[in-house]
């Protein structure tokens, strides 16, 4: 009986030995130079492409209507176009940034373009919203000005962290950093849910034979439900970076785990609203498409 059990341990034993080794490839990946150079140049890479298709679009919208002017569409795909080109000279340069001496400065390098990427897309709300307090006659003068009161707010409250971690060194301080990226997450995921889908369920009362109708359900469905995601993702994997350290992102030893995130809540969701905002904007003068004010 003894023997018995004592063959059932050992086999026990082996078979967690063997699970264990399931996730070996993963520490390998992390450990290897090799790996973290293709990885991060693979992200670079992705980057200046998507970069280079929002700048391409953006050429292509200022030969078909030129005497517009700076559109909000026009600005929208300029600012994807930045916020790309940064993070792939950012990934370039990834050994640069990541040692870095000063911790506020890598902050700053690897934190900016994440404000960056949610002006970009809040600027996508704003034009829902204006759509929508149209459609129902309401008053759109407070929009833009709200629009800019967030992130004006935004970006002091960040520079004050940044210089905050700069003068304390504490550890406090970056992770209330991380937490204020988590937070801004979370309310542009509440920004799309609230302008998107409101925009989405004001489409479908339109009449069935309404001409585009179908097509702007899709292009707002989509784009709500990309969007969002991506925030909430960002959300909750800025926040677990905090708790567990395991789960850090911008850090050079573990390339993988940068790998799934910046494609999941940057790449491919801008590369995916791209394709979906693809459409070039008439030729004649619309209510829905006018200039920056």
């Amino acid at each position: 009986m003894m023997r018995v059990k004592g063959i059932v341990q050992t086999l026990l034993l082996n078979r967690l030995r063997e699970n264990g080794g399931m996730f070996d490839w993963w520490d390998e990946i992390d450990k290897s130079q090799e790996c973290q150079r293709f990885i991060f140049h693979l992200l670079a890479v992705s980057y200046a492409f998507v970069s280079f298709v929002a700048l391409v679009q953006l050429c292509r919208i200022q030969l078909r209507v030129p005497e517009y002017g700076w559109t909000t569409q026009k600005v929208f795909h300029l600012m994807n176009s930045v916020v790309n080109g940064l993070r792939a000279v950012l990934f370039g340069f990834y050994k640069t940034v990541f040692l870095v001496k000063s911790k506020a400065l890598e902050m700053v390098l690897l934190d900016l373009p994440n404000l960056l990427f949610f002006s970009t897309y809040m600027l996508l709300v704003l034009f829902w919203a204006e759509i929508y307090y149209q459609a129902r006659s309401l008053p759109i003068n407070k929009l833009r000005p709200a629009y800019y009161s967030i992130n004006g707010f935004m970006y002091f409250a960040q520079a004050c962290i940044w210089i905050s971690v700069r003068l304390s060194h504490s550890p406090i301080a970056i992770e209330f950093a991380r937490l204020f990226i988590s937070v801004i997450s979370l309310c542009a995921a509440f920004g799309f849910i609230l302008y998107g889908g409101r925009l989405f369920f004001m489409l479908r009362r339109f009449p069935i034979e309404s001409r585009g109708r179908q097509k702007k359900l899709f292009e707002v469905g989509f784009v709500t439900g990309i969007c969002c995601a991506c925030f909430l993702l960002r959300c909750f994997m800025v926040l677990a970076s905090v708790f567990d350290k395991n789960a850090d992102i911008d850090v050079l030893y573990h390339p993988l785990l940068n790998l799934i995130y910046y494609m999941l809540v940057e790449i491919l969701p801008s590369a995916l609203v791209l394709f979906i905002l693809r459409k070039l904007p008439p030729k004649r003068v619309s209510d829905q498409y006018h200039p920056i004010r």
